[in-house]
């Protein structure tokens, strides 16, 4: 199936966290993630001959991961935490040097960002990255993508 690629961009400010969190609750509100159109019945279920459940709206952002199983939302939603370090479930700052190699400044802008396949094609599936947009050389959005889980 493969991951599916997402990206936001939000107005700065110095709490990385706190931009996260707000954009996933944003987002949650929204209702603009991923939701399985059935669910299947459990164990006894099937023993039963139950046939498949439209599930129930999450109530929260963790019932929306609950119920997405193992593809996630598909969304931020499923980017928990920051992180100086890559791992699943988590933004890390794309490093200078990268910024570097595929955008030849550490200061992209979105457009140029947006049009880097080399960039999109080198995200982790299950991870995400963030990069600090400037305008007149002054921090102005943040910037968040990456790609779900298979």
């Amino acid at each position: 199936m493969g991951g599916h690629f997402w990206s936001y961009t939000v107005p700065f400010e110095e709490d990385i966290q706190s931009a996260l969190e707000k954009l996933r609750e944003q987002e949650f509100r929204a209702g603009r993630f991923w939701q399985p159109s059935e669910v299947q019945p459990g164990f006894f279920g099937r023993l039963l001959g139950r046939p498949p459940s439209k599930p129930k709206p999450p109530a929260t952002i963790q019932d929306a991961i609950k119920i997405s199983t193992y593809t996630g939302t598909r969304s931020i939603l499923d980017m928990e935490r920051v992180s100086q370090t890559p791992d699943f479930g988590t933004v890390s700052p794309v490093s200078p040097e990268d910024l570097q190699r595929f955008f030849g400044t550490t200061q992209p802008t979105q457009e140029i960002i947006e049009r880097s396949d080399e960039f999109i094609d080198s995200l982790e599936r299950g991870q995400g990255v963030y990069i600090i947009l400037h305008q007149n050389r002054k921090p102005h959005q943040i910037y968040f993508a990456g790609y779900s889980y298979d």
